[in-house]
């Protein structure tokens, strides 16, 4: 061990009696090969109207005594800022495509009350709207996605919300926006046509969603120096049809954008969405079966990308997975459509091996959004009426900050021995390395083994490394998980390496994930 604060990890893993040291692996790092830049935006938030995600998690009015800024928990908000959350999605998710915007502006107390048919059959009060979102990105410090209600609204209703936020005119929209309170346009960086179109946007064919693409996005216009990225519904799962139809079927005009294609991969421990696996409780099966799954995504970009390369071999459009994470069957006696599950250890090496997957894609995978923020699937952070708890996720999200808009630097992986539990096996070390804007080398190392740590050895092709600084998430138990009693037990610590004899040997804990950086 090379330091104190690495020697207390390893110590308290070794009571645990669960560390055995496995043989060494090598990760050579190319810092003279610079790759494509990691856009912020892979690290981009979803906040739909279901369950408690806004309502109660992030919303809880004006009048609340849970301290507010303008009807936003000032400690959810906080937190999000902390964590350097670069983009928030909204308003669904399926919610989208029967979200009209006209019923979310305008004093609160004349919006329409509805019923949200997709989530729990539950009060829709509208009282977050357009105004209300934009005033959370603004304290988040955020960009904001916008998704348009392509499946039950029309051309009309799309083209006149985007008017109604980015018009700088005297229209008659543009003066309604500047009479509910703010004067300036909205500043969108992304804004979807629909939402899952072959699903709940619709039960579309791909060909049946590509003509009403090019029929709605002829309609929708911006300012020329305010225009958002403009994202097609795709596919999912095995699914390419939808990336290659698109990209061989729209074609921009003068006055018609396609920038990217949304995709949707959701992590199930068992695959069978009947009955998905417990997020507690689970034994060392679903653990690597959850993992082996979520590493699945790298095989469906690829495929993907494939189809894409083909028809758009420029790279011009993106391939966005504004939605992905862990499912879970939903805690007992919670109401099933507000999918409300715990979060463990697992949800935070899951987030690590997607992050390490997606920069290996950096050069078509340039969004990403995690279902969900706040109190819905693999959330960031839980609250129970004032109380709010930050997940093991949370933390994934937070030792990744340096990647944000990184430089992608290629490495290789020797000597990595799979990990295996009957006839299911992966790769037992995860890793992705990159420039960081203020110049510094990060690197991140996974190790998904339950049952043993691992030594890898780092080099660079520049010459060695003097030290690594950084830290390390791990606990003693898979479904290790914070509670409101014990709200701090599973958080990083501070660790360090230091070159011995020309090496430099970061020890990895079991069912670790490590983010350390070098001058």
């Amino acid at each position: 061990m090379n330091t104190m604060k690495k020697s207390i990890v390893a110590a308290s893993l070794f009571l645990s009696g669960i560390l055995s040291v496995s043989a060494q692996v090598s990760v050579t790092i190319d810092v003279n090969k610079p790759g494509p830049v990691i856009n912020k935006d892979v690290y981009g938030q979803f906040a739909e109207h279901l369950g408690a995600g806004i309502y109660g998690g992030l919303w809880v009015g004006p009048d609340s005594p849970v301290p507010n800024t303008r009807g936003w928990r000032n400690d959810v908000v906080g937190a999000l800022k902390d964590l350097h959350v670069p983009l928030v999605r909204w308003p669904g998710g399926c919610f989208a495509d029967e979200y009209h915007w006209r019923e979310g502006i305008g004093e609160p107390g004349t919006r329409p009350t509805k019923v949200n048919t997709n989530w729990g059959n539950v009060t829709e009060s509208n009282a977050v709207g357009t105004h209300e979102f934009f005033d959370l990105v603004d304290q988040i410090g955020a960009d904001a996605y916008i998704n348009g209600n392509l499946g039950s609204g029309t051309p009309q209703e799309m083209a006149e919300w985007l008017e109604y936020m980015t018009s700088d005119s005297s229209s008659s929209l543009a003066q309604l926006r500047r009479k509910n309170g703010h004067p300036a346009p909205f500043r969108i960086s992304y804004f979807a046509v629909g939402n899952e179109a072959w699903g709940c946007g619709g039960n579309m064919t791909v060909q049946h969603f590509t003509d009403l693409y090019n029929q709605y996005a002829s309609f929708l216009k911006t300012p020329k120096e305010d225009t958002p990225q403009f994202i097609a519904s795709g596919g999912h799962d095995d699914d390419t049809t939808w990336s290659d139809y698109l990209t061989a079927h729209i074609h921009p005009q003068w006055n018609m954008h396609f920038d990217a294609i949304s995709f949707h991969y959701y992590t199930l421990p068992t695959g069978v969405w009947e009955k998905k696996g417990a997020a507690t409780g689970f034994g060392e099966e679903q653990w690597i079966a959850t993992l082996k799954n979520t590493m699945r995504i790298d095989g469906l970009i690829r495929n993907n990308v494939a189809k894409m390369d083909k028809n758009d071999p420029a790279k011009k459009v993106a391939f966005d997975i504004d939605e992905w994470g862990t499912w879970y069957d939903v805690e007992p006696f919670t109401n099933p459509g507000f999918l409300y599950q715990k979060n463990t250890l697992r949800d935070a090496l899951v987030a690590a091996l997607n992050f390490n997957i997606f920069h290996a894609h950096a050069d078509r995978v340039r969004m990403t959004n995690i279902a969900q923020m706040v109190n819905v699937l693999q959330s960031m952070i839980v609250t129970d009426g004032s109380r709010m708890l930050l997940t093991p996720t949370y933390y994934a999200y937070q030792l990744y900050v340096p990647f944000q808009n990184a430089t992608v630097l290629p490495l290789q992986i020797r000597n990595n021995p799979a990990y295996r539990l009957g006839a299911t096996s992966i790769a037992e070390v995860s890793a992705s390395a990159a420039r960081a804007q203020d110049g510094k080398l990060v690197l991140s190392l996974v190790n998904t083994n339950p049952g043993r740590s691992v030594d890898v050895n780092v080099n660079v092709s520049a010459g060695a490394i003097a030290q690594l600084h950084g830290h390390i998430l791990s606990a003693a138990t898979m479904d290790a998980l914070n509670t409101f009693e014990h709200p701090d037990a599973v958080q990083p610590l501070p660790y360090s390496v230091v070159a011995q004899h020309g090496r430099l040997i970061v020890t990895l804990p079991p069912m670790s994930v490590a983010v350390l950086s070098a001058e």
